[in-house]
């Protein structure tokens, strides 16, 4: 049967290793369970090349590239990414996988094709059956050219990772998945790939040429013509930006100031009423959000440049704390269904207006006066936008406004990280999403409100993860290059499933969605501490901090990463001066005390946490007391922690902590237990690296049988 466009060969090749298929015949059944609901999927009959046989019945006389050619001739590459597939000794990656890479990235569609939601997606569409290690994701995407981001069908338990199938039950299957949906979801990007190979969205985006926020230009330009000229000209920018890189101006304290780099300062909320402050701040967000999306800017974040709201300092002076060479700052008012949005665009080297707009609109052009800014910026620091960031910066998030007003107060409210703030803002996301199902940014900033409860309003990981996930994968499915999505994701795997492979493969496709969040790299670090990598966590949270900052100013796990990277006199001075604005860092003191022996340090510090109850802290401060030969007040913080946990959530590895301390080890183990088995995320990712809790049972088999589930 011919493919569904004229000059191919077939509309699906299906790639597998032949090993993957004996036994149950998981490859066949996925194959035949495909073609069926393809048949429900499409009017048309769509064509499917499965070989059944090893080798496709070649020979060694035979040639494998001109055999294969023709069947390749595909509009989509279906690999079955196994734990063996990605082996450059194997058949079918060498002469099926790399081989349909190389054909379709010089056919007339290209590898890449923009779906008719203005997404983008590759011809090549993996499904997975196991969690492959590091290399093997890294091999994947250098042969393939982008991320490894296919649908799953993995079956999880713990210590437990293989192909899901058609009898598993999704309720025990960690990954909460059921293998009809799955085959659902393939065959719907399926129809997604070939309906935007079908029917293109833009018919000419190949075709366009980028300038630095200008309009862009449609014309073809035969490749042999521009090559030496191009090769010419980068020769000449090359030289000039040598010669020109000694004058470029510095600031006060001698810093060089970054070209394309910019600051958008909190604006001014000129409304009568102070409650609209958080869509003043919304408007700042969302701003920042879609310069996000412009890898050629470097961009500071929102929490450091909220430091500056009300500031007395001059434009030149906060440019020179920030290190960058722009300024943009504004106000809004917002009147009814108007809205007055003034802007202003500031080179502040030289303190000159380089762009200034005043929008007096309805409230509905609110998406494109946000997209406006955004690329006009761009177009002023000479910025290059790429095509498909143009697309994510152009996007409506919703098409409902009174959802769009409901999603920036949530937002404004979760930024708050108070109990009572956290749970008002889960109600206005769950508002946002029933006004406006389609609304993927709604769905995102639930998850995120989710994890966030679990951290500060000691919500149970088993009631804030996978919903949390689900939610997640909503948004995916509204809008794949949803980078927070991917973070949220990212936590939940690392934090509640304690995945590292998973949780490092989806932080890193959120950096490549937003290379300007510094809150992504953030995650690398916390997942670099909880490996033992703690080198390799503080080089995460600075190339935070180039991006932030303030992030080493505000957030004391930077300190704790420093000490455990052996730098303690640093995090020690650092966490004395941020101590006396954040409380939390007397923790952060305490524990490093503990670490180190000096329990009357710790003590100290420890003791000045209670007020605000933190089982962490109590957990700690337990085991300082037991080491300083104090056990009547290590029993009382057991105690409390048992008191607490009879009317709300208090993890049970940290009670387990000081029933070790008490020598109860049987009850101890039995607690640990039930800590994993809740998932209680933080502290059995900590003791990774903790070597003081649970000192007394870490050579015992069964202390060891559990935390090896943790360390997966």
């Amino acid at each position: 049967m011919p493919s569904l466009i004229p000059g191919y060969n077939y509309d699906i090749f299906i790639s597998y290793r032949q090993k993957d298929n004996k036994g149950e015949q998981w490859v066949s059944e996925f194959v035949e369970s495909l073609k069926t609901e393809l048949e429900s999927t499409f009017k048309e009959e769509i064509s499917v090349y499965f070989d059944i046989n090893p080798h496709d019945g070649l020979l060694e006389t035979h040639d494998v590239g001109e055999s294969l050619k023709d069947k390749l001739k595909c509009l989509v590459f279906i690999p079955i990414i196994s734990r063996t597939f990605c082996d450059p000794k194997s058949f079918a990656w060498e002469h099926e996988f790399k081989a349909f890479v190389e054909q379709a990235s010089k056919d007339k569609f290209g590898l890449k094709i923009k779906l008719p939601n203005g997404n983008v997606a590759s011809r090549v569409l993996p499904v997975c059956i196991h969690d492959l290690d590091t290399a093997d994701i890294k091999e994947y995407e250098s042969a393939s050219g982008g991320m490894l981001r296919g649908v799953e069908f993995i079956y999880k338990e713990p210590g437990v990772n293989r192909p899901l199938t058609p009898d598993d039950d999704e309720k025990k299957n960690l990954n909460k998945t059921k293998y009809r949906n799955q085959i659902n979801k393939v065959a719907i990007a399926v129809k997604d790939i070939i309906k935007g190979i079908r029917e293109p969205a833009d018919k000419q985006r190949s075709e366009e040429t980028i300038f630095s926020g200008d309009e862009i230009g449609k014309r073809k330009i035969p490749y042999r013509k521009i090559a030496v000229p191009a090769a010419i000209l980068i020769s000449v920018l090359i030289i000039f930006l040598i010669i020109l890189n000694p004058l470029v101006e510095k600031f006060p304290g001698g810093s060089l100031a970054i070209d394309k780099s910019i600051a958008v300062l909190p604006f001014t909320n000129l409304s009568n009423d102070p409650e609209q402050e958080y869509f003043s701040e919304g408007m700042v967000d969302e701003i920042i959000d879609r310069l996000f999306k412009i890898g050629d800017l470097k961009v500071i974040s929102r929490t450091t440049s909220m430091n500056y709201k009300n500031t007395t300092l001059s434009l030149k002076e906060i440019a020179g704390e920030l290190n960058v060479s722009a300024i943009l700052e504004g106000s809004v008012r917002k009147m009814g269904d108007n809205v007055r949005i003034t802007v202003q665009l500031i080179d502040a080297r030289t303190e000159t207006l380089l762009w200034s707009e005043i929008y007096d609109r309805d409230i509905s052009d609110i998406f494109y006066i946000q997209s406006e800014v955004a690329q006009s910026v761009a177009k002023e620091l000479k910025a290059v936008i790429r095509p498909e960031e143009r697309d994510q910066i152009e996007k409506v998030p919703s098409e409902s406004l009174e959802a769009y007003d409901y999603y920036l107060l949530a937002s404004y409210l979760r930024s708050q990280r108070t109990p009572g703030a956290l749970w008002k803002a889960k109600t206005l996301f769950e508002k946002a999403i029933e006004t406006d199902p389609g609304f993927a940014k709604a769905y995102t900033g639930l998850a995120t409100c989710y994890g966030t409860l679990a951290f500060y309003a000691n919500l149970r990981p088993s009631e804030a993860y996978p919903p949390a996930v689900k939610l997640a994968e909503r948004a995916l499915e509204l809008d794949s290059l949803l980078s927070d999505a991917y973070s949220c994701i990212g936590v939940a795997d690392l934090l509640y499933y304690f995945d590292f492979a998973s949780a490092e493969r989806n932080y890193r496709r959120a950096l490549d969605l937003a290379p300007n969040n510094s809150g992504v790299y953030k995650y690398f670090a916390e997942m670099s501490f909880f490996r033992g990598r703690f080198a390799e966590a503080v080089e995460w949270d600075r190339r935070a901090t180039e991006l932030d900052p303030a992030y080493s100013a505000r957030d004391g796990l930077y300190a704790v990463h420093l000490y455990k990277a052996g730098e303690k006199d640093s995090a020690v001075a650092i966490l004395t001066k941020l101590a006396e604005q954040l409380p939390v860092c007397h923790y952060y003191l305490g524990a490093i005390y503990l670490f180190e022996g000096e329990y009357q340090k710790s003590i100290e510090e420890l003791e000045k946490t209670l007020a605000g109850f933190s089982p962490l802290s109590i957990t700690h401060l337990g085991v300082a007391y037991s080491r300083s030969g104090n056990p009547v007040e290590a029993q009382k913080m057991l105690d409390t922690l048992l008191k607490r946990a009879e009317t709300g959530f208090v993890p049970n590895s940290m009670i387990g902590s000081l029933m070790a301390e008490a020598g109860r080890n049987r009850e101890a183990l039995d607690y640990l237990r039930k800590g994993y088995e809740e998932r209680e995320e933080f502290f059995l990712l900590l003791m990774n690296v903790d070597t003081v809790s649970y000192r007394n049972l870490r050579s015992t088999r069964e202390f060891n049988d559990i935390m090896g589930k943790v360390k997966m």
